[in-house]
């Protein structure tokens, strides 16, 4: 593990010792709304302050862009961070959300973890040096075609200005497959995804660290991850598509007929 990972892990644990503190005692938490149906709690400022303090220590010079604080300047080395992935999850008890971290150079994503402190499941990736589970090597499933995929999404819920189309493509993908998740939590979406849970997922208006540290991940793992018309504008999208290779076409092809000018790749 490289020092900058090693650094990583050491800040989603202690992130995700804030998390588990409170985690029995939502009841107590002070409670906001950022937009419609989008929360912000004590939980999520605090485990972020957790994360930027340990990542300054080390690296006082790098950059950051955090859900809650937003961008934080620096060079060329940018942290993606989100304290808390799944916070609507967190707060009703349902046992899916997790701690997200990426860094990117220029642009280009150099590492990712994504920690599940419930379950201690701790995913991470090194661009070039695959992506593990613990200590087990990852590889996104070898599902060919969409016949009996499972496949992970995440449904419209800020403004649900797109769920008329999104249900449309909805009803679409899930021809022929063996079933839809929606758990909640992208970042897991994306790390199940490379351990092989799901075999496919898809995503419209995601932030940048919703998915960071997580199409890493799947890259790492032998995926593929695009954006809806297969090119690599997710990351300004935030329209995203993810897979093993040829599963990823195959849900390419599904999604193809909805772009235009109401759904920009």
């Amino acid at each position: 593990m490289s020092p900058m990972l090693n650094i990583a892990v050491r800040a989603a644990r202690a992130a995700g010792r804030v998390t588990m503190r409170f985690y029995e005692r939502v009841d107590t938490l002070k409670v906001g709304t950022k937009s419609r149906n989008d929360f912000v709690s004590d939980v999520d400022r605090a485990a972020e302050i957790a994360i930027i303090q340990e990542l300054r220590g080390k690296y006082p010079g790098h950059a950051i862009l955090a859900e809650e604080s937003g961008a934080h300047g620096g060079n060329e080395f940018e942290w993606v961070i989100d304290p808390l992935d799944g916070t609507t999850n967190y707060l009703h008890g349902f046992p899916q959300w997790a701690v997200s971290i990426g860094l990117r150079q220029r642009g280009q994503m150099q590492l990712g973890v994504v920690y599940d402190p419930l379950h201690e499941e701790l995913f991470t990736a090194e661009r070039g040096g695959g992506a593990q589970l613990n200590d087990r090597k990852l590889r996104v499933s070898n599902r060919k075609d969409l016949e009996g995929a499972l496949i992970g999404t995440g449904i419209p819920f800020r403004e649900q200005a797109d769920l008329d189309l999104y249900l449309k493509m909805l009803k679409a993908v899930i021809r022929d497959t063996a079933g839809i998740r929606r758990p909640g939590s992208a970042a897991l979406d994306f790390a199940y995804l490379a351990a092989g849970r799901i075999d496919a997922f898809w995503e419209l208006d995601l932030s940048p660290w919703d998915f960071a540290a997580g199409a890493l991940l799947v890259a790492e793992a032998g995926g593929t991850v695009t954006d809806l018309a297969g090119g690599d504008r997710f990351f300004e999208t935030g329209n995203i598509v993810a897979g093993g290779l040829k599963i990823h076409r195959a849900m390419l092809e599904r999604l193809k007929p909805f772009l235009g000018p109401d759904l920009p790749a």
